[in-house]
């Protein structure tokens, strides 16, 4: 009669997941964010794997946690897998060839992307385009992005970026000198804390303005539009109402920004829509 005994079970792909993720990161909370799950299902994902594999993979303590030497052997090994599904998934997704998907800085999703979406979509019929907009760079050895729009140093060149307060014409006749920035509002994000002290100090103005700031850019330039204050404006961002004349330059000084936007793009070679659609950006700019 035939024999049929039962086979061992495979990991758990999901706790191999989480274990690779922590392990990369250096952390169950860093991992647990990128997976959008929580700490503790990272930690019990591990469990399992732990437990599946009959050895421990991390040392667990009250300063956090840290891989032990089975668990860094094996790592590299994980990572490669999971980078060969992620390459597998995106040559799927590419075969297609009718659907682009954009990761982006929400500010440049929103400032700089969006008005192009109308030339992209007419010179690329047929083809849908879809955005998301991310605070981080997504992995796209992992993640199903045919495309990454951030400012940085990987990737390919762009535009390089600069900074220089931008307001209203109406309050651009009350600013003379640097200092007359201290009598009004200064508007800002308040993710680029830095971009006034950048730009004051090659300005040789005052240290330092006030003002509120903002968790949006595009609020912060929306409040700019108002009228509300200047707003130390990133090229890139602000260029149409320049353009339009809605927003002046009360000062000629622009300060370059050390990180140019980018586009970053999965392994090579990439699919023919996803090198139109690179080359279309840079014709734009």
């Amino acid at each position: 009669m035939p024999v049929d005994p039962p086979r061992p079970k495979p990991p758990p792909l999901t706790a191999l997941r989480a274990f690779e993720a922590a392990a990369r990161l250096g952390g169950f909370a860093r991992a647990a964010e990128e997976l959008a799950v929580s700490p503790g299902a990272v930690s019990q994902h591990i469990r399992t794997l732990e437990d599946w594999a009959g050895v421990t993979l991390f040392i667990r303590n009250a300063q956090g946690v840290r891989l032990t030497a089975a668990g860094a052997r094996v790592l590299p090994l994980v990572s490669e897998a999971f980078d060969g599904l992620g390459q597998a998934a995106q040559t799927l997704r590419a075969a297609a060839g009718d659907v682009l998907s954009i990761a982006a800085l929400p500010s440049f999703a929103q400032l700089w992307l969006s008005p192009r979406l109308p030339r992209l979509r007419a010179a690329l019929p047929g083809v849908t385009i879809s955005v998301t907009a991310l605070e981080r760079p997504p992995n796209l050895l992992r993640e199903p992005f045919s495309l990454a729009l951030f400012p940085g140093a990987q990737g390919q060149y762009l535009a390089q970026d600069a900074l220089f307060p931008v307001c209203t014409p109406e309050l651009a006749r009350r600013l003379h000198r640097t200092e007359d920035l201290l009598s009004v509002p200064c508007l800002g994000d308040t993710i680029w804390t830095e971009d006034w002290p950048l730009w004051l100090q090659r300005a040789g103005g005052p240290a330092q303005v006030s003002g509120p700031g903002f968790s949006l850019y595009a609020l912060a330039l929306a409040e700019a539009l108002n009228g509300a204050g200047v707003l130390m404006g990133r090229k890139l961002l602000v260029a149409p109402h320049l353009q339009s004349g809605a927003l002046v330059r009360p000062f000629p000084l622009a300060v370059p920004l050390p990180d140019p936007l980018r586009a970053l793009t999965p392994p090579e070679p990439l699919p023919g829509p996803v090198r139109r659609l690179l080359d279309l950006l840079r014709e734009d700019l």
